[in-house]
This record gives structure tokens, C-alpha cells and sequence, in this order.
């Protein structure tokens, strides 16, 4: 194991808009976004990607930790469309400027992965689709402007189909809460922040899944696979059995270990 160090960052002025980064020795160390869940509530916070942080830290990349505006009011309030997906899309870009003096120029910004559990998994892939997304709407890609791409993203019981999971009411209705709006009312929203909405864009996601989830339906992840792939994408499935749903996120779990090999191999 790899000893590591801690560095903090601001990517805007907000209480919420920190990222904690974990360097290990060494040069141009590859880079791991880590992006937490909890139904982008305020309630869940960053100390749920922290253990992941250090556990890759450990493995010899640089793990970063983002903290973002969630849905609600108060100091981790704040989020919602678009406010949120631009959030985590500043985090990242902000690593070749804070994040970089931070690590004294050692992140290899060529080698950057994202992974997201829940809520979390919709930003990640929406990360690894960043390019795709229309000229001029939050978190696109505008030309002349410095960004840092994402080489893919591992989502573990990601929240990747919006418009069916606001129909079904997945997260008790934390999507809607999300959206501002049903799919049906703002299907624009809809559209620019739902993973499956973008395939065949050439992303390359893996989505880690138990099957026993109680939280986010396994389908969420089948649905996005099988569509990412029939668009010529390389999407993976990963069903973990008798797996539910916080244990993707224990240290401690194989199910972990699962994530986290599909991660560093990505690098």
C-alpha cells in the first residue's frame, strides 16, 4: 500500500464547491475523480467518497474527492438543474489549475476517470458524455476555453436513465426534485442531463451493478448498457449478485474491489 497526502481545493465560492484530493508518491499520477451519491440530497455529503479516495490513493493514483451543490437550502443546498452537473464539470476542469499547483504539476490530466455511486453514477457518465452535450448549455464544451476530458467513467448502481426513473419514482422523487420538473414538462432537462440520452457519442462507461439493489433498480444500469452498446459505444455491465446497494461503496466489500478494478483498469 501507498502512503498519500491531502490537499483541498475551491472550484467556486459556494460552502459546496470543494474538492479534497489524496497524492500518493511519484510522477504524473493518473487520476481518479470520485463523485458520492445520496439522491443529490443535502443530507449525503463528501464524506461518503472520502474511504473510496483514500482506498485508490492507496493504489497509487491521485484521488479526488468533489463535494457539490445538492438540492435544498443551506450550505449544502444550492443544486439542482443545472447548478449541480455544472458543478461536478468545474471540479474537473478546475484540476488543471488548483488541482495541478496543488500536486506541484504531477496529475497526468491525459489519464483522468470518473466514478460515481447512485446519484453520483448519473454525474460520472454525464462527465464521460461531456463532449456530446450541445454548444452552449451548462457544462458543454466551449472552444478556446481550457477543460480536461475524462477518459471514462465506472458507475456503481448509477441513476443513468432520468426520464424513466423520474416516471418511476426512483429516489422517492429526487429526480424530479433534481429536473425542477417532471420529464415531461422540462423534457430539454431531461435530455442534456440523462446518460442514456447521449450514447453512441463513443463514451466509455462500465456500470457496476448489484442485482439485489433496494435503491436503484438494476435496470437502470441494463437499460443504459444495452443502448450504449447497440449505438456502437464500449459500455460494459458488471452484475454483482446478491449485491444491494451501499455495499459498492464499503472498503471493506468485494463489491469494491469490483469498482475499483474496473477503475484502475481504465487507466
Amino acid at each position: 500500500m501507498t502512503e498519500y497526502t491531502e490537499a483541498e481545493y475551491a472550484y467556486g465560492s459556494h460552502p459546496s464547491q470543494f474538492a479534497r484530493m489524496y497524492l500518493p508518491p511519484g510522477e504524473l499520477l493518473p487520476v481518479v475523480v470520485v463523485i458520492h451519491g445520496g439522491f443529490w440530497k443535502p443530507r449525503y455529503g463528501i464524506e461518503l467518497a472520502v474511504p473510496l479516495a483514500r482506498n485508490l490513493a492507496s493504489f497509487g493514483v491521485a484521488a479526488v474527492a468533489v463535494e457539490y451543490r445538492r438540492v435544498g437550502t443551506g450550505d449544502n443546498g444550492g443544486g439542482g438543474w443545472p447548478r449541480t452537473m455544472a458543478d461536478v464539470a468545474r471540479a474537473v476542469d478546475a484540476l488543471a489549475t488548483s488541482g495541478q499547483y496543488l500536486a506541484g504539476g504531477r496529475l497526468n490530466l491525459d489519464s483522468v476517470v470518473v466514478i460515481g455511486h447512485s446519484a453520483g453514477g448519473q454525474l460520472a457518465a454525464w462527465l464521460a458524455h461531456r463532449p456530446s452535450l450541445r454548444s452552449g448549455t451548462p457544462g458543454s464544451i466551449t472552444p478556446g476555453e481550457r477543460w480536461v476530458p475524462v477518459r471514462g467513467a465506472v458507475t456503481q448502481a448509477g441513476v443513468l436513465d432520468l426520464i424513466q426513473g423520474g416516471l418511476d419514482g426512483t429516489g422517492n422523487g429526487a429526480i424530479i426534485d433534481l429536473m425542477e420538473g417532471e420529464p415531461g414538462s422540462v423534457p430539454q432537462r431531461y435530455t442534456h442531463s440523462s446518460p442514456l440520452e447521449h450514447v453512441g457519442d463513443g463514451a466509455r462507461v462500465t456500470c457496476v451493478h448489484g442485482t439485489d439493489d433496494e435503491d436503484v433498480p438494476f435496470e437502470q444500469s441494463t437499460r443504459y448498457v444495452d443502448a450504449a452498446v447497440l449505438a456502437g459505444d464500449p459500455a460494459r455491465l458488471i452484475g454483482i449478485p446478491g449485491v444491494g446497494h451501499m455495499e459498492l461503496i464499503d472498503p471493506n466489500h468485494m463489491a469494491w474491489e469490483v469498482c475499483r478494478d474496473a477503475v484502475l483498469g481504465m487507466l
